[in-house]
């Protein structure tokens, strides 16, 4: 179970990370270029440890697809961007994806 703990941390580093490069302004603006350059780094620091014991292909799928569920509702919120219907719905498909491959497949079993 830590192992999953692992790849959490790793997608909410990302997103931190993601979502903060967009208050960078290109690395212009200090506190948010900090936030994600340490941010970037827990982030691949833990998908490596997550990466010891679950395969590279599912450990990916479920962190870059979170990781686009999660900056899109981010950038949403707090950025104001627009998603429309169709945009619901490929979120969607990847929020099925991400269920089918844990739930259904024996694909990451490790």
């Amino acid at each position: 179970m830590q192992i999953y703990t692992f790849l959490i941390v790793a997608i909410v580093a990302e997103v931190i990370a993601t979502s903060a490069l967009k208050a960078s302004r290109g690395f212009t603006n200090l506190l948010p270029s900090v936030t994600v350059i340490v941010g970037y780094g827990l982030a691949f620091y833990f998908l490596s440890l997550t990466l010891k014991t679950l395969p590279v292909g599912i450990t990916y799928a479920i962190w870059s697809g979170a990781g686009i569920v999660l900056v899109s509702i981010i950038g949403w919120i707090a950025y104001g961007q627009k998603i429309d219907l169709w945009g619901f719905v490929g979120l969607g498909l990847i929020i099925a994806g991400l269920l089918i491959v844990n739930l259904l497949s024996n694909t990451s079993a490790h």
